[in-house]
């Protein structure tokens, strides 16, 4: 499959002897466990334990390289700068614009191309998101392809990967409805970060009902924002969407009584499918318990 480049990706470079235990009393990924060429995805979390603002981080030599969306890079460098106090950071928007995605044979082809500070491992960073997934998908600064940004695309609605803006919205989602307890990006071991007290009552009392699934009908799916329901009471909302396939965040436990019970399931009018993501472990309910791994 060709290389992908994703424009509207920017980066954030975060450095300094006090780096590491910046970000880890911060933000919901175990930085302490991050592997030498790997990326999680990650959150800063509001108070209320909601996702401010999302991304990915890797390790880049002997600083951090945190990737988002263009819209988000500079509010969240407020945000950051907000909570650095004396800490011996520093923090810096990357001299690079971009990212380029690779997966299959391209993600192999990735060698000896080094990050926008100069300190990149060999291959990119390794998505632990396709990971989980059984993908071997990796992530570089700038551009290194010009495959369509389509292809992408198809490749996460197929594995249940959801992105902000197109899947949730920000300030609107917990990390459990878009599967963080489960690829990675979320630690109940590290102690204590912004929000973290809500995401462990949550996870320690099972109540997350949302969660991402995929989404498939007979025809075109219709557009992102269409609501699902289930005997005219709404389930969730259509997010990515390409062709017959796409993803949503639903209430599984709405979704499984209605699957339980032969009820249809639209999107809008069109009669729809949802699977829960195999690699989660998820399993439908067929009553009001939250469903188990």
């Amino acid at each position: 499959m060709p290389a992908v480049f994703l424009k509207d990706r920017s980066l954030l470079f975060i450095s300094g002897a006090e780096a590491q235990s910046f970000l880890q009393n911060l933000i919901t990924t175990d930085i302490a466990a991050l592997g030498a060429d790997e990326a999680r995805p990650g959150a800063l979390l509001t108070p209320q334990g909601k996702i401010l603002f999302d991304f990915m981080i890797w390790q880049d030599g002997d600083g951090y390289m945190i990737e988002t969306d263009a819209d988000q890079r500079d509010s969240m460098l407020k945000r950051l700068t907000m909570y650095k106090l004396r800490a011996a950071v520093t923090l810096a928007p990357s001299t690079e614009e971009g990212v380029t995605v690779a997966w299959g044979e391209d993600a192999e082809d990735s060698q000896g191309v080094r990050g926008s500070q100069g300190a990149r491992g060999s291959q990119g960073a390794r998505d632990s998101r396709f990971a989980k997934a059984g993908v071997t998908l990796t992530r570089r600064p700038g551009k290194h392809g010009d495959g369509a940004e389509a292809l992408y695309d198809a490749l996460r609605i197929s594995h249940g990967i959801v992105t902000s803006g197109s899947d949730f919205a920000l300030q609107d989602a917990f990390p459990h409805d878009v599967l963080m307890d489960f690829n990675g990006g979320l630690s109940f071991r590290k102690g204590c970060y912004v929000g973290q007290e809500v995401v462990s009552r949550m996870q320690h009392r099972s109540t997350a009902r949302r969660r991402v699934v995929t989404v498939s009908a007979a025809t075109d799916l219709p557009g992102t924002g269409t609501e699902i329901t289930a005997a005219g009471k709404p389930v969730g909302t259509l997010g990515s969407v390409d062709g017959g396939n796409g993803l949503a965040i639903v209430r599984i436990d709405r979704a499984g009584a209605a699957m339980a019970a032969g009820t249809p399931l639209l999107a809008g009018d069109t009669p729809v499918s949802l699977v829960l993501p195999a690699w989660s472990g998820l399993v439908f309910p067929t009553s009001g318990d939250e469903a188990s791994a």
